[in-house]
């Protein structure tokens, strides 16, 4: 009797498509919507709300808007003094597309619109190439964007050299003051915010105190109070003559207040970092610099960057705070239309709110994916 059961296959089976519930949008629904019983409850709750309001958002946003147009009247009932039947309510988006230079630029010189269109593109072609993980020539690419491309841009926006008429910053406004403001405050406040997380680190008393009372001072008090003391108060100890722009005070009560909440970022992903990186760092003789910008930093920041672009999310947000200053972003030159006799009506103020929300939603949610993106990416915990 042959009690040999061993058995080798000289053949390979052939693959099978997956059951349907474990493939495609079926397995996302099932596992995103309806894992469970509570889940399902809540996504069936949700389909109610969302088939409650839908329609009539749709309707008001959409199907009954008013999208072009030469005055209020074409956004007003004929109670109202207008053309629309009683009883009408929707979207009056030829306020925004009649107003739609204005709230881009504020008052900026019409003819010089090209300077701002200039500086735009030029943003976007070197932002782009930064953010692609693989684009090459990465240093150059940052050394042109954070050094050469502001220069760059405050002699387009200013104006007074190479025969470009001069604008003063009073009348810059809208996405332009949103945008030059973000930027600013996101491109400084990083590295000193790591500067001062660093310092409050440090070994040296004067420097960590130093660090210690400019980072509880700015973090106990509110951002409009940094800008009104910008704008208002600094040129009282200044001496007679001696005055700074006020877009530039603005720009640096912004970069400093965004800095003070971006090294408590930092700090925390430095004392998240497992002591033997430091122990391991001594050990291969390196010094305090090298230890700390090839081995400590990188993980610090990998280990923050929710944080960081949390922090950059709100500051973007916080730049409608200058109309304290009477400087007007986005919002602040989208309320202040709404005195326009012009195109006064009931929906007039909704619309235009809804579009600037719009726009702060594209930037917010736009950075708010990237970061999701460099976190999965920099995730080496999944990866074999």
């Amino acid at each position: 009797m042959d009690n040999n059961l061993s058995f080798v296959r000289t053949e390979m089976l052939q693959g099978q498509t997956p059951p349907l519930g474990e493939r495609g949008i079926i397995r996302w629904i099932r596992i995103n919507l309806f894992a469970t019983p509570y889940d399902t409850v809540l996504t069936l709750f949700a389909i109610l709300v969302i088939a409650w309001f839908l329609p009539g958002m749709i309707k008001w946003l959409f199907v009954n808007a008013v999208w072009s147009g030469p005055d209020r009247s074409v956004c007003s009932t004929v109670a109202q003094g207008g053309i629309q039947p009683e009883g009408w309510s929707g979207a009056c988006w030829a306020y925004v597309n009649a107003n739609f230079n204005q709230f881009m630029y504020g008052p900026y010189p019409i003819d010089q619109h090209w300077r701002v269109n200039i500086v735009a593109i030029l943003f976007v072609l070197l932002l782009v190439p930064l953010l692609i993980p693989k684009a090459p020539y990465k240093v150059a690419n940052a050394i042109v964007f954070f050094f050469i491309f502001p220069i760059i841009a405050f002699v387009l926006l200013v104006g007074g050299w190479f025969g470009l008429p001069y604008v003063e910053t009073a009348t810059w406004g809208g996405l332009l003051v949103t945008l030059t403001l973000s930027f600013v405050g996101i491109s400084v406040s990083l590295p000193l915010g790591i500067a001062l997380a660093l310092g409050r680190r440090s070994k040296m008393p004067v420097i960590k105190m130093l660090c210690v009372i400019f980072i509880e001072t700015i973090r106990g008090i509110p951002l409009i109070t940094v800008l009104f003391m910008a704008s208002y108060m600094l040129p009282l100890f200044l001496p007679p003559g001696v005055s700074f722009d006020k877009y530039l005070r603005a720009l640096i009560g912004v970069a400093l207040f965004a800095s003070a909440y971006m090294a408590e970022v930092v700090r925390g992903g430095l004392q998240a970092i497992p002591k033997g990186q430091y122990e391991g760092a001594d050990s291969l003789g390196l010094s305090y610099w090298q230890k700390t910008g090839l081995i400590i930093l990188p993980q610090a920041l990998k280990l923050v960057i929710p944080g960081i672009v949390n922090t950059f999310i709100g500051l973007f947000k916080d730049t409608s705070l200058v109309t304290v200053i009477s400087m007007f972003d986005l919002l602040g030159t989208v309320k202040q239309h709404f005195a326009d006799a012009n195109w006064a009506s009931p929906q007039t103020p909704i619309s235009g709110l809804i579009f600037a929300g719009f726009v702060f939603w594209i930037f917010c949610f736009g950075m708010s994916r990237y970061s999701i993106f460099m976190e999965k990416r920099l995730d080496k915990g999944h990866k074999r």
